[in-house]
């Protein structure tokens, strides 16, 4: 859920990436904490529990826009991979606006990944949320490595909603940027519907009515 702090005229969203364990989550989230400038985010803080790892920052991108004249700002989220922390996942996807999920596209991950895709949709309904609702991209992780499924067969049996998708190697930084890029565009753009009397005004055009702004190329950093 949008939460708008008018003492600071900031509009905050709430971003989660959710995948299978050892998918790429947390690769992503160094890797825009680590690239983007420290003077637009805050402290990396890592939730340790065993084998895996929770981790969120608030960002605020560079020239991204202002919503009703106010910066907008970023909680970025990742979620545990393993099935056995599900109660952690159910709270950290509490209130979220958009969602990455992070699939591995190595050969013999597509059970992993089609599980934790149904358990993303199953812990969305416990919250009264449908994800065919809330702005959504897939990442197809590991495309660097010699072993990596089809991207039309995971296509075919992961994105089943047909949403917009970045094939990535996180671990280079590749695709971890654009990623980030079209989800925060989809969230503006349901910001919109939500809100449908909003304006936006971005840096350098005239202010103009909210529909589906495009993060400018200045929005974050240049990234392959």
């Amino acid at each position: 859920m949008v939460q708008i702090n008018f003492a600071l005229k900031e509009v905050n969203c709430k971003i989660v990436y959710y995948g299978p364990g050892m998918s790429g989550k947390t690769t992503n989230l160094e890797v825009i904490h680590k690239k983007a400038p420290s003077s637009k985010t805050g402290e990396l803080t890592s939730i340790a529990t065993e084998g895996d790892r929770t981790l969120f920052f608030d960002f605020m991108p560079l020239d991204l826009g202002k919503v009703a004249g106010m910066n907008t700002k970023f909680q970025l989220y990742t979620v545990p991979g393993q099935v056995y922390y599900n109660a952690t996942r159910k709270l950290v996807l509490q209130g979220v606006d958009g969602i990455v999920f992070v699939a591995d596209s190595q050969e013999g991950k597509m059970a992993e990944n089609i599980e934790s895709f149904q358990n993303l949709e199953q812990n969305l309904r416990e919250h009264g949320m449908d994800l065919r609702t809330i702005p959504l991209v897939i990442q197809y992780n590991k495309r660097d490595l010699p072993n990596v499924m089809p991207i039309e067969l995971m296509q075919e049996k992961i994105n089943i909603y047909n949403v917009p998708y970045v094939e990535a190697s996180a671990i280079t930084g590749q695709g971890v940027f654009p990623t980030l890029k079209k989800l925060s565009a989809l969230v503006l753009e349901s910001l919109n519907k939500q809100h449908g009397s909003g304006h936006l005004a971005t840096a350098g055009s005239k202010r103009r009515k909210l529909a589906g702004p495009t993060p400018s190329s200045a929005a974050l950093p240049t990234a392959p």
